[in-house]
C-alpha cells in the first residue's frame, strides 16, 4: 500500500511516516510529493499514523494530529494525506491537578473518574484542552510528605490513589458510603487518611478479583507489553514497605539492582508483587477510559514531564547509570533564594543515555502517549543545562552548571588568576575532570574577589561574564537540539516547555526550531525591565495563561501587595477609582478577556482564575486556592475545589460566561476535533 503527502521541505529535511513505534522513511517524487510504499500487514483498519521531518538524524518537526486509517489494508490502496496542523487555530482549556478535583462521588481526593465530568464542562463552555499535573505514583514514606506530585517513586506508573473503587468492583453500601461521605466532606486532601482507606479497599478488591482477573487476554497482554517497567516497579513497593523506607541503598541483599535476582524475588513474592500490576492495569483501563471519552467530545488531555526523578525512585534503582547519584539538581543564587536552591534529585548522565539513543526516555514519553495529547517540558532549561551541586554540599552556592566548559588550570594561569590563596574561593574544581575549574557564582561576594586589582580585577570580571552570559550558547544549544530532538521524534503529543525565568539565548531559539511551545504569563515578562507582559505580543507557538501551579492565583495575587496591584489598576486595566482590596469579578473578566485575546495558539487558564469571574462560586478563603509555595521545601500538595464539578457545571450563568469569553476570543473548538 502506498501513501501519499504533499509537504515543502527546506535543504536537508527527509520527510517519514511513523506507525506505532517503528518509523519509515519516504522518497520525494516532485513538486513536494513524499511517497513511500508499505506492507499492508504494517497497519489495520482504524490504526493511527503521523508524518515526520527530520533533518539528519535530528527529529525537527511531526503533525499536531494523527491520521486514521479508514480502509483495510490492501497492496492496491492508494492514500493521499494532507499535513495536519493548527497554524491560525487558538483554543482554550483549564488546568487542574488530579488530586484537585472534587466530585459528589469522590473518595476525598480526586479520581481519573472525576474527568469525565470536566470534559464534560469543557466542552459545553468551548474548551478543549485539560491541563494536569504529574499523575506518577509519589508514595515513599506512607506519609503526606508523599504529596509533591514531581518526586515520583517511578516515571512509569500511575498513581494508586487516583483510582475509583467502585470500578474495580468495590460495593457502594452504608459503610463505605458513610467513610466516602466524612472524607469528601473535607476542604483538602487528607493524604494518609485517604491513601490508608484505599488500599485497604484496594486489597479487598484483589483478593475478590485477580483470580478471574489474571486469566482474561487483556490483563495478560497489559502485563506483556508493560513488564520491562512493570515488574520492577512492583518489586521495588514490595521491598520499600518490608524494610520501611524506600531508599534501596538500605535494602541490603537487595541494594543493587540485579535482574535475575530480582526476577527471583518476584516469584518468591508473587502475591503481593500482583497487587501492584493488578492496581497499575486499572489505573490504565480508567485513564484510557478518560481519553477516549474526552476525544470522543472534541476534549485533549495534557500531562506534565517532570524534569528531576527522585534519588529513591524504582528508575534509579533499576538504572543507576543513567543519574549522577552524587549530584543534586538545583537552581543558581536568584533575588528570591541568596543561596540558591537544591531540589535533591540527582542529574541526569546524558553521555549514558545518548548510547542508546535515549531509551529511557522513549520509553517514558512512549508510555505518557497513551494518555496525552500534549505534555509541558517542567523546567525545560534542564535538557540545555543543570544547575548541579555535588553530595554533601546543600546550598546552591556550591553548584555548576553542567554540562559546561570549564577553564583548564593553565588558562588561569595565563590570565594571572591561579593564586593559591585565591583559587578555591573564586573558582569551584569540576568534580568529574580533576585540573578544570568554574567560576563561583558567589565569586565576587568573597574575599578573595575583594583582593584583586588592576589586570586580575579587570581579567576575572571579564571571565566570569563570559562563563555565566556567553561561553555556553552554541554548547547548549547543541546539547539540548540532541536531547529534545530524540524526545519529539518518540511521540505525537504537542510539546510544550515551562521556560520561564532567566534563560539562556539559546533556549527560545531551540524551541522555534522544534516548534515547542513557549510558555507566556502577563506577570513573569520575558522583556527585561518590563512589569508585564502585553498577551498581544506573545508569539503564536505559546500557551498563555494566568497563574502556575507554583504562583499564587489571580485573586489572591491582586491581594498581596498594593502597589503592584494599583499599577495593574490603573495602567493595564485601565481603571479609576480606589483600588479594590478584592478582585472583583468584573476586573477579573476583564484579565481572563486579555489573556484569551492573546495569539498564543493555546490559552489554558488555572481553576481557581475561571471561578474568579464568578462572585458567587468563587472559594470565600483566597489563601485556600494555592496549589504550591516554592518558598517552603516541607509544602503539603493538598489543595481541593471547595464546590463539585457538578455544582459548578449546573450554575448556567457562570457556564455562559466561560463559553461567552472563549468564543468572543476567537478561539475555537471544532476546528481540531
Amino acid at each position: 500500500m502506498k501513501f501519499c503527502i504533499h509537504y515543502d521541505t527546506r535543504w536537508g529535511e527527509n520527510l517519514f511516516i511513523r506507525v506505532g513505534e517503528k518509523s519509515y522513511p519516504m522518497t520525494f517524487v516532485s513538486d513536494g510529493r513524499w511517497e513511500v510504499e508499505l506492507p499492508a500487514k504494517a497497519l489495520r483498519e482504524g490504526d493511527e499514523y503521523y508524518y515526520e521531518v527530520m533533518e539528519g538524524e535530528l527529529h525537527t518537526r511531526h503533525e499536531w494530529h494523527p491520521h486514521r486509517l479508514a480502509q483495510k489494508p490492501s497492496k492496491s490502496l492508494v492514500v493521499n494525506d494532507q499535513w495536519s496542523d493548527v497554524t491560525g487555530w487558538r483554543g482554550a482549556g483549564t488546568a487542574i491537578p488530579v488530586f484537585a478535583l472534587r466530585t459528589k462521588k469522590d473518595f476525598g481526593v480526586g479520581e481519573f473518574q472525576d474527568l469525565y465530568a470536566l470534559v464534560d464542562w469543557a466542552e459545553a463552555t468551548g474548551q478543549c484542552f485539560i491541563q494536569l499535573l504529574p499523575i506518577n505514583d509519589t508514595t515513599m514514606s506512607h506519609t503526606w510528605q508523599d504529596s509533591y506530585p514531581y518526586n515520583a517513586n517511578s516515571s512509569f506508573a500511575l498513581h494508586p490513589m487516583f483510582l475509583h473503587l467502585p470500578g474495580i468492583g468495590i460495593s457502594e453500601d452504608e459503610a463505605y458510603c458513610r467513610q466516602r461521605d466524612a472524607l469528601n466532606a473535607q476542604a483538602f486532601v487528607d493524604y494518609e487518611k485517604v491513601n490508608a482507606a484505599k488500599w485497604d479497599y484496594i486489597r479487598q478488591a484483589f483478593q475478590k478479583t485477580f483470580h478471574s482477573l489474571s486469566a482474561r487476554p487483556e490483563y495478560q497482554a497489559f502485563i506483556a507489553e508493560n513488564k520491562q517497567w512493570l515488574l520492577p516497579y512492583a518489586a521495588f513497593c514490595v521491598l520499600r514497605d518490608a524494610n520501611g523506607t524506600a531508599d534501596f541503598h538500605q535494602w541490603k541483599e537487595f541494594a543493587q539492582y540485579k535482574p535475575r535476582k530480582v526476577a527471583a524475588f518476584v516469584a518468591a513474592h508473587q502475591e503481593e508483587c500482583d497487587l501492584h500490576c493488578f492496581v497499575q492495569y486499572h489505573l490504565h483501563v480508567q485513564l484510557r477510559g478518560v481519553r477516549d471519552y474526552a476525544h470522543s467530545k472534541g476534549v485533549y488531555l495534557k500531562g506534565d514531564l517532570p524534569i528531576g526523578v527522585s534519588r529513591t525512585s524504582a528508575d534509579a534503582w533499576v538504572s543507576p547509570n543513567l543519574f549522577n547519584l552524587d549530584s543534586q539538581a538545583g537552581a543558581p543564587p536568584d533575588y528570591f533564594s541568596r543561596d540558591g536552591q537544591n531540589w535533591d534529585f540527582p542529574t541526569y548522565n546524558w553521555d549514558e543515555m545518548a548510547k542508546d539513543g535515549y531509551a529511557w526516555w522513549k520509553a517514558r514519553l512512549g508510555r505518557m502517549s497513551q494518555y496525552f495529547d500534549a505534555f509541558r517540558i517542567d523546567h525545560i532549561l534542564g535538557f540545555f543545562r543543570i544547575w548541579e551541586i555535588p553530595v554533601p554540599f546543600k546550598s546552591g552556592l556550591e553548584g555548576h552548571f553542567s554540562p559546561a566548559l570549564p577553564y583548564s588550570l593553565q588558562e588561569l594561569k595565563d590570565k594571572g588568576l591561579a593564586f593559591p590563596n585565591a583559587l578555591k574561593q573564586l573558582f569551584l574544581e569540576d568534580p568529574r575532570r580533576k585540573g578544570w575549574w568554574h567560576p563561583r557564582i558567589g565569586a565576587k561576594q568573597s574575599q578573595a574577589y575583594r583582593d584583586l586589582y588592576g589586570r586580575s580585577l579587570h581579567e576575572f570580571d571579564a571571565l566570569y561574564d563570559d562563563f555565566f552570559y556567553r561561553r555556553h550558547n552554541e554548547f547548549w544549544r547543541g546539547k539540548a537540539t540532541e536531547r529534545l530532538s530524540a524526545l519529539l521524534g518518540a511521540t505525537p503529543m504537542l510539546a510544550c516547555g515551562e521556560d520561564l525565568g532567566m534563560i539562556a539565548p539559546c533556549v527560545p531559539e531551540v524551541m522555534a526550531r522544534l516548534n515547542i511551545l513557549s510558555l507566556e504569563m502577563p506577570r513573569m515578562p520575558k522583556t527585561p525591565g518590563q512589569e508585564y507582559a502585553d498577551p498581544a505580543s506573545f508569539p503564536y507557538f505559546s500557551v498563555c495563561t494566568t497563574s502556575s501551579h507554583d504562583m499564587s492565583p489571580l485573586r489572591m495575587w491582586w491581594e498581596e501587595y498594593y502597589e503592584p496591584t494599583a499599577h495593574y489598576y490603573y495602567n493595564v486595566l485601565h481603571r479609576g477609582g480606589n483600588v479594590p482590596p478584592e478582585l472583583p469579578a468584573d476586573c477579573a473578566r476583564q484579565i481572563l478577556e486579555q489573556a484569551l485575546s492573546a495569539l498564543s495558539m493555546l490559552c489554558i487558564l488555572p481553576l481557581q482564575d475561571w471561578l474568579s469571574v464568578s462572585e458567587r462560586l468563587r472559594n470565600p478563603d483566597v489563601k485556600a486556592e494555592r496549589i504550591n509555595d516554592p518558598a517552603n521545601p516541607k509544602h503539603y500538595w493538598r489543595y481541593r475545589m471547595h464546590i463539585p464539578i457538578e455544582k459548578m457545571a449546573a450554575d448556567t450563568d457562570f457556564c455562559q460566561t466561560v463559553r461567552e469569553l472563549v468564543l468572543h476570543s476567537g478561539r475555537k473548538f471544532s476546528e481540531v476535533h
